[in-house]
């Protein structure tokens, strides 16, 4: 059976998420696309109010799972 492709604008939420959780610049958005560049900067901004509020680490992989389930 062959698998499908995840939808891009959940990971390019996916891909804002991480740069976020990180602490790194929203200037480092890789994509030009408005819609894709979107949601990668909604994740990014949800990436860093976690950060800010302490989910670093495994904590941060275990929100972002939690935020795929919820949406």
């Amino acid at each position: 059976m062959r698998r499908l492709k995840r939808d891009p604008m959940e990971r390019a939420f996916q891909r804002g998420y991480q740069h976020g959780i990180s602490g790194r610049s929203r200037d480092l958005c890789p994509f030009t696309h408005q819609h894709t560049r979107q949601a990668w900067m909604n994740g990014w901004r949800e990436g860093r109010g976690d950060h800010w509020d302490g989910f670093i680490g495994t904590a941060g992989i275990h929100r972002l799972n939690q935020l795929n389930v919820a949406g």
